[in-house]
């Protein structure tokens, strides 16, 4: 059993869950410290120890729920060309730790002055706000 913390497009009910869905063996919430990005229809996350609890969700997946994540976030490898890196977190408020998919920088995009990219998306006049 792999943990990956998510927090975009990969969460219950996001486009992307069809991705983790058949590999699946728990889904709680939790929460991280980072900076959330806004990059159009997905957002990234910088990890920062004095940046906002940001809110996801705690996968459980099979090895094979690890490798097709990796593959839709584009992580080849460690000292690969990588789109996301994959980094080990831990939770804020809970003893779970495990795998998230991160960038190092905001690579120019905007920050997202919210805790979590649901919030962001469910309202359209906050984008590009900062």
């Amino acid at each position: 059993m792999i943990s990956v913390f998510v927090y975009g497009t990969l969460l219950t009910g996001e486009p992307n869950h069809r991705v983790a869905a058949p590999y699946l063996l728990s889904v709680r919430p939790g929460r991280v410290r980072g900076r959330l990005y806004d990059v159009g229809p997905y957002p990234a996350l910088v990890l920062d120890e004095a940046g906002r609890e940001i809110e996801g969700e705690w996968f459980e997946v099979t090895p094979e729920g690890l490798k097709a994540m990796d593959w839709l976030e584009g992580y080849r490898g460690p000292g690969q060309k990588n789109f996301y890196e994959r980094a080990w977190v831990r939770d804020t408020r809970e003893d779970r730790e495990g795998w998230i998919y991160v960038w190092l920088d905001s690579r120019g995009c905007p920050e997202i002055r919210v805790r979590s990219w649901r919030a962001w998306r469910a309202v359209p006049k906050r984008r590009g706000a900062v």
